[in-house]
């Protein structure tokens, strides 16, 4: 598997708010290529990347091999909508979704409850970005219950 990043990919990973130390959640990580991006940029941080699909959970695992044997990354198979924090996952400071429909507005009601689920994942002050702007867009979170 390459692990070279699509220059579209590439410019979502740099747009990232990333430090060494941050805590990442990815919705819809497809094979993990910008998860492995973002991990290699970590030091004591971690990635947690997430998709529905057990194919691309079964390509991300695989080809993120080191990266998940040096502890800064996890996959796991969940829908976006589903997803609750495991121990150890989170409070994440940042959460990014790539071509994401709940979250680009093809499934409205899939996408609020989308929001709920990052909103009660996010750390104080964390923040959830989407492709579609420049080339990340901020996505505001409804406020935690």
């Amino acid at each position: 598997m390459s692990r070279e990043l699509s220059p579209r990919l590439a410019e979502i990973v740099d747009a990232l708010p990333l430090t060494p130390e941050a805590r990442v959640l990815e919705i819809g990580c497809g094979p993990g290529a910008a998860a492995r991006a973002v991990a290699t940029r970590l030091t004591s941080g971690h990635i947690v990347a997430i998709d529905r699909s057990a194919r691309a959970v079964a390509l991300a695992t695989a080809g993120s091999a080191a990266e998940i044997a040096s502890g800064r990354m996890k996959v796991r198979q969940v829908a976006a909508e589903d997803y609750v924090r495991e121990p150890g996952e989170g409070p994440f400071d940042i959460v990014f979704a790539v071509r994401v429909g709940a979250l680009d507005g093809r499934h409205p009601g899939a996408g609020r409850r989308v929001l709920e689920r990052v909103a009660d994942a996010v750390a104080p002050g964390g923040r959830l970005y989407a492709d579609g702007g420049r080339p990340l867009r901020g996505i505001s979170l409804p406020p935690r219950v």
